[in-house]
């Protein structure tokens, strides 16, 4: 080697690399910590922790859960200034969670993930980073659905001379006073910016494929007496917690179990509109044609009204495109805007990280995919070793806390980290037949709930309709069914000593090889055994 030539610098190797520092990021890091596992890496894209409560700063953003579900287990806040916490709060609150466990020493910021692939023969991920190159043994995806924005494909759009933004990177050196503004979108994003930016801008044109089911939302100044006593008592926190919870949890049965049940929950949202909307007219187009519940409900008390002000017109007919100064309707009708903000919420069903994961024969997991995230237990994938996914397929909620499904994984996750220690495990693959069992049980639960067939399109659904996102009943059954880890659905290998060294014959632990059993079943227990003991 020539005197001028740089040795290559190895990547560097930890036991746990992290992908993203939002709930998942941030709350995985502190259960490893806590479990005395500090060899950790988290892989921010970005310059702050905080995940998608770090970039949606739009006007007005808020949480649509109760503050004190909301928010970690292990870390409850009792300084929440209201039931419904505003995005800054729930910002300063994870930033204040990952100073206060020490987690932000172990975030690379600047460290978009491009690349992650298995390396067999080493047993250990290759990340590739805009800053840099690192190994794990295990790598964990805290990737979110509401990450990566989403931004129809619309012809004309690179030719509108005006300003284009989405919500979740709002644009907020672009006044809006006196501007002559489109919002494409009315998801849970807009309902909350509209009512803000009404009151400037000249003209808002409003435009909308389907109008959701909007219920009022129960908001109010938390009191400095309660805030004392969430202070002083921490219990009478955890017991306002555990209401909201139960009281949350009750939406299921209307959800899953007899969609009938939520006739009294559109009565609601029905009384709201026409508290909300006096023009008959404009009432008829803010009216859903299906079921409450089919797609995300909604709670905003000021939507309605915003949309009844002179200068705010509901357009129903579909966009044909863009012109240099106007968005075009499919009608013919021209509709000159200056200002477009979209508000089409996120890749859900087409998770952005998974085009960035791939195997060891370098097939990235989207393309595995295909139409159909599919995990076992939402978490892990076959094919994919050492892989956790937080946040992942089937693990969504249309009606209470994500914190509280993140947190079950959490767990999940740990208890298979602890087992392949305690088991001297290297590496952790989940069984394709024990997935493919999970999921098509998970979508037979899913049969009959208002999700699929209560007469809506909703981004739960990916394009064969089926619905990949949600979980199919109450969190608490979740939470059960991923208390501890289930070494029978996974391929398990021992680690392997390096040759020459006693004990270099492997040993097989307990769950360990490539013909698993269920635990209990007896020797040549039928496959049908098997799938039904990973569905369990």
């Amino acid at each position: 080697m020539r005197d001028d030539q740089e040795t290559p610098t190895p990547p560097v190797h930890h036991r746990v690399a992290i992908i993203g520092t939002g709930f998942a990021g941030i709350g995985m890091a502190v259960r490893l910590k806590r479990a005395g596992l500090h060899d950790i890496v988290l892989l921010e894209r970005a310059y702050e922790v905080g995940g998608t409560w770090r970039d949606n700063t739009y006007p007005g953003a808020a949480c649509d859960v109760p503050s004190h579900l909301y928010s970690f287990s292990f870390a409850p806040n009792p300084d929440w200034s209201r039931s419904f916490s505003p995005q800054p709060e729930i910002w300063d609150y994870l930033r204040r969670v990952a100073k206060d466990h020490d987690v932000v020493r172990h975030v690379r910021f600047g460290c978009e993930v491009t690349d992650a692939r298995w390396e067999p023969a080493a047993n250990r991920w290759r990340v590739t980073t805009t800053g840099g190159v690192f190994t794990a043994q295990f790598l964990i995806s805290g990737c979110g659905p509401l990450a990566d924005p989403a931004v129809p494909d619309i012809p004309g759009l690179d030719s509108f001379a005006g300003t284009v933004f989405h919500s979740a990177a709002w644009n907020h050196d672009h006044d809006l006073t006196g501007r002559r503004v489109a919002v494409v979108g009315t998801g849970a994003s807009a309902i909350q910016f509209v009512p803000e930016i009404q009151p400037v801008v000249g003209e808002l044109k409003l435009f909308q494929r389907t109008p959701p089911w909007v219920l009022p939302r129960h908001d109010r100044d938390i009191t400095r007496p309660e805030t004392w006593v969430y202070r002083t008592i921490p219990l009478a926190q955890r017991a306002a917690r555990l209401a909201i919870y139960w009281g949350r949890e009750s939406y299921v049965l209307g959800f899953v179990h007899s969609p009938r049940l939520m006739k009294a929950v559109e009565r609601l949202a029905r009384f709201n509109l026409r508290r909300g909307v006096r023009d008959p007219r404009l009432r008829a187009k803010l009216l859903p044609d299906y079921t409450i519940g089919c797609k995300r409900m909604l709670l905003s008390n000021d939507y309605y009204p915003a949309l009844d002000r002179p200068n705010v017109d509901v357009v129903t007919e579909g966009i044909a495109g863009f012109q240099a100064d106007a968005v075009v309707t499919r009608d013919g009708v021209r509709h000159e805007v200056d200002t477009v903000i979209f508000g089409t919420g996120f890749h859900v069903t087409d998770s952005p990280i998974a085009q960035r994961l791939r195997d060891a024969e370098g097939v990235r997991l989207a393309d595995r995919w295909g139409d159909d995230m599919t995990a076992l237990r939402g978490t892990t994938v076959a094919g994919y070793p050492n892989l956790f996914m937080l946040a992942g397929p089937n693990t969504g909620l249309g009606h209470t806390s994500q914190v509280f499904m993140i947190e079950a994984q959490i767990n999940y996750t740990m208890a298979a980290l602890r087992h392949a220690a305690r088991n001297r495990i290297d590496r952790i693959e989940a069984r394709a037949d024990a997935q493919a069992a999970y999921n098509e049980w998970v979508q037979r639960r899913m049969r009959g709930t208002v999700w699929v067939s209560g007469g809506c399109d909703s981004w739960y659904l990916n394009d064969k309709g089926r619905n990949t996102t949600l979980w199919p009943g109450f969190t608490w059954d979740y939470a059960l069914r991923t208390r501890r880890f289930d070494p029978h659905n996974y391929h398990l290998r021992p680690e392997i000593p390096p040759a020459g060294l006693p004990g270099a014959a492997r040993r097989t632990p307990s769950g360990a090889g490539a013909a698993q059993r269920p635990e209990g079943a007896p020797a040549g227990a039928p496959r049908r055994a098997q799938r039904n003991e990973a569905a369990r």
